[in-house]
C-alpha cells in the first residue's frame, strides 16, 4: 500500500514538472509575439505623416499589411518559430467647424503557434495604438 501511495506522489510530481514546463514555454512564446507586436507598431511610430508638405508625406499608409516573423526566442537546430503579424491601418477624420483634425489608428494582431502535447493552438497578441500628424 505504501509503494502505491509513493508512486502516485512520484508520479502527481512528474506531471506537475511537465506542466509547468508547457507553461512555461507558453508565456515565453506569449513575450516574444508581443514583443513582435510591438516592433510592427514601432514602424508606424517611425514613418513620417507630415499632410503639410507638398506632395503629402504619408508612410504610415504604406506599412507592410501582412508579414511573417521569426520569434524571438532561443534557437537550436530546427525549432525556430514563425509568427504573423497583420496591420490594420485607419485613417480617423474629425471635422470641427472649419478645421479638420485626422489620425491614424493602426492595429496589430500576432498570430502564433503553440505546440501542446499532439495538438497545435494558435494565439493572438493584439496592441493598437493612435498617430497623429508630424
Amino acid at each position: 500500500m505504501s509503494t502505491f501511495i509513493i508512486m502516485l506522489l512520484f508520479g502527481a510530481i512528474i506531471v506537475a514538472y511537465i506542466e509547468t514546463s508547457y507553461r512555461a514555454e507558453w508565456s515565453g512564446l506569449s513575450l516574444a509575439a508581443q514583443s513582435a507586436a510591438v516592433q510592427q507598431l514601432e514602424s508606424a511610430k517611425a514613418a513620417v505623416w507630415d499632410p503639410q508638405q507638398t506632395p503629402v508625406q504619408d508612410e504610415i499608409s504604406k506599412l507592410p499589411l501582412v508579414n511573417s516573423t521569426l520569434l524571438d526566442i532561443p534557437v537550436s537546430g530546427t525549432n525556430t518559430l514563425y509568427a504573423t503579424n497583420t496591420t490594420t491601418v485607419t485613417l480617423i477624420s474629425m471635422t470641427n467647424g472649419t478645421y479638420v483634425y485626422s489620425n491614424y489608428f493602426v492595429t496589430v494582431n500576432t498570430v502564433w503557434p503553440f505546440h501542446w502535447r499532439t495538438r497545435t493552438v494558435y494565439y493572438t497578441n493584439t496592441i493598437a495604438d493612435y498617430y497623429a500628424p508630424d
